[in-house]
């Protein structure tokens, strides 16, 4: 199993993951072209793709998910609510391509399992996913207030996650933001901080040498280098050796992470 994270933040958020029988993308919120050129420079083919899954229907998770989908006539996987909630701009989608993918259930596409759990923010009824397959398991934690004993539950031992640190916290109080909005994203139904993003780490993670990509990082409100030595900082407070028992890599809005592979760490993963 491979994946890159095509893009991540406010501007745009798309995941890429192939296994040797399927390819899916998960939320696409950039442009068509966009889409299009992030996948060919990782070497992947748009054409080849098997399905979209979306999160929540925020535009910068949704954004070219029609156009993609009406263009590769591929099914597009979406709870109710989100199907529901969906921006006018994202046009319609033939009713053969729509699938119903509920919170709380369990997809399987190819050989891929992919679990749903519910996420606290400000939309609809957003989702995380955790994605098994042949080589390893995926955690997906982004846009969410908080972490809750759920999705704790569901992504621990997780052999890769993409979670979110979305602010430094000083940085967003001090910042040009109107406070409704510092509110909004500080409340339990906005996104993690880096120190919340690091707590929960600390929960999820087991020192088995797992990849966290911190994602979703605000442009405003955030440091690449603040996000990684805040969670650095406190994931070894909390005795785990970055680099060694815990691995944190970058996320990009502007362009794509490389192609990785992903590697099952650990035994606790289900068995598929």
């Amino acid at each position: 199993m491979r994946y890159s994270i095509l893009a991540s933040g406010s501007t745009g958020n798309a995941i890429y993951l192939e296994t040797d029988r399927i390819r899916i993308l998960i939320d696409a919120g950039l442009s068509g072209k966009q889409l299009d050129q992030r996948m060919k420079s990782v070497g992947a083919d748009p054409s080849s793709l098997n399905a979209i899954l979306v999160t929540h229907e925020h535009i910068d998770h949704v954004k070219g998910a029609g156009v993609f989908a009406r263009r590769h006539r591929l099914p597009i996987y979406m709870n109710e609510s989100t199907w529901e909630h969906l921006p006018s701009s994202v046009g319609a989608i033939p009713l053969e391509q729509q699938r119903v993918f509920s919170t709380y259930s369990t997809l399987e596409i190819g050989d891929l399992t992919v679990e749903s759990f519910p996420l606290s923010h400000d939309a609809a009824d957003p989702m995380g996913f955790c994605i098994h397959g042949p080589t390893g398991s995926l955690a997906l934690v982004t846009d969410t207030g908080y972490v809750s004993r759920r999705i704790v539950e569901k992504v621990a031992g997780a052999d890769a996650l993409i979670f979110e640190s979305n602010h430094d916290v000083e940085m967003l109080r001090m910042g040009s933001y109107p406070w409704n909005v510092k509110r909004r994203i500080l409340s339990d139904h906005g996104h993690l901080s880096n120190e919340d993003a690091a707590d929960a780490l600390l929960e999820v993670t087991g020192g088995n040498g797992e990849d966290v990509h911190l994602a979703h990082l605000s442009q405003d409100n955030n440091l690449t280098e603040l996000a990684h030595l805040t969670v650095k900082g406190i994931l070894e407070e909390g005795g785990l050796k970055v680099g060694k028992d815990i691995r944190l890599w970058e996320t990009h809005p502007d362009r794509p992470t490389p192609l990785r592979q992903l590697d099952r760490k650990t035994s606790r993963n289900p068995a598929l």
